[in-house]
């Protein structure tokens, strides 16, 4: 009799060992980082666990203990079918969840401001403050199909799916997209914040730990998402600073027409590094004008607000060539430059370099 009843659960016992096998060796990274930001965020997820489980637990044993102690076989249970109301009850029922409302919402408000990620870093840590001699790393990153491309301005190298940074220095880390909207991702670092074309996000972080961490897209972006992954290095200032000459002494140079052709989608792309970058290649991605033939963002809003003067008109755009990821040739519409703000009438075809916004010229 039991035999049969056993060998049909067998499968079913098996297959939960086997779940159970593997998740015993998952590494729950998102509650155990190693990064302040992503520390705090876990600390706060676990808090906002613990307050619900103050109301959650409290009704799952209450709706047990009632289904049991007013079942129709329990003859000593008060019987009283024209019961309606209890104030005490309706104090309880409804003060409680209002209570753990009002402390969560004022726990999470407080803390989320804490941690915007445009917010500069005022910790390392739990035990140390930020000094108010130190300066971020700053760190541009950019989105690509379908490969990560990291721009260190200050050192003047970039590299290609692979990011580094000293331990316990706080990083700055400037965020845009090159086509489709993309989110940038260290578990171990803080949560993910999106990237995307034509915009600049940012994320201010911090790693507290020596070590080698899985960064990630955390957003669907077409055909090689699943293998738009990188890994970050947590250094010391010495191991940084000698991976930075490293850089500098194998690596090529990432210009304009350089990064127009890492711009194409690619599968599985392999780590590179760049010892030498264009100084306005970031602005220029930023922008959507890496390609000289096109008008930049900044110089077209700025032409916007001194009226526009028809130049974004159909007469205004041009065709250029593009490839898929499986080499079929397309053409793609963009506006091209015909003119800027320091030449509004488009007579000559001069582009200007995108510029920060204090550096336009005056608009009147």
């Amino acid at each position: 009799m039991y035999a049969p009843l056993l060998t049909r659960r067998l499968p079913a016992l098996f297959g939960l060992l086997g779940a159970t096998a593997a998740l015993s060796g998952c590494n729950l990274v998102v509650m155990k980082p190693h990064g302040d930001i992503a520390q705090q965020q876990a600390d706060l997820i676990v808090t906002s666990t613990l307050l619900m489980l103050l109301i959650i637990v409290p009704v799952i044993l209450l709706t047990l203990f009632f289904a049991w102690r007013y079942r129709a076989s329990n003859t000593s249970a008060t019987y009283d079918p024209d019961w309606d109301h209890s104030t005490r009850l309706e104090l309880l029922i409804w003060g409680a969840p209002l209570l753990i409302i009002l402390v969560l919402g004022t726990i999470t408000w407080i803390t989320t401001h804490k941690l915007d990620p445009y917010r500069p870093l005022d910790r390392i840590d739990a035990q140390r403050a930020m000094p108010a001699d130190v300066k971020p790393l700053v760190v541009e990153v950019v989105a690509l199909d379908w490969k990560w491309l990291f721009l260190y301005p200050e050192q003047g190298i970039a590299t290609v799916n692979e990011l580094a940074a000293p331990v316990d220095r706080p990083i700055e880390f400037k965020i845009t997209a090159s086509t489709v909207m993309n989110a940038f991702y260290i578990p171990d670092l803080a949560g993910m914040v999106y990237a995307m074309p034509g915009m600049e996000t940012k994320l201010h972080a911090v790693i507290n730990k020596a070590g080698v961490y899985q960064g990630l897209s955390a957003n669907y972006s077409g055909g090689g998402f699943s293998d738009m992954r990188f890994k970050f290095h947590g250094l010391s200032n010495e191991d940084f600073d000698r991976w930075v000459a490293d850089n500098k002494k194998t690596g090529q140079t990432l210009d304009r027409a350089g990064y127009l052709s890492l711009e194409q989608p690619s599968h599985r792309e392999p780590v590179r590094h760049y010892a030498t970058v264009a100084s306005d290649l970031y602005d220029a991605i930023l922008n959507r004008c890496v390609d000289r033939s096109k008008m930049c963002m900044n110089q077209m809003m700025a032409i916007d607000a001194r009226g526009g003067l028809g130049k974004g008109s159909v007469s205004g755009l041009t065709k250029q060539a593009w490839h898929t990821a499986d080499g079929a040739p397309q053409e793609r519409i963009v506006v091209a430059s015909l003119c800027t703000p320091a030449n509004p009438t488009g007579k000559a075809l001069t582009v200007v370099p995108a510029q920060a916004t204090a550096e336009r010229p005056a608009l009147n």
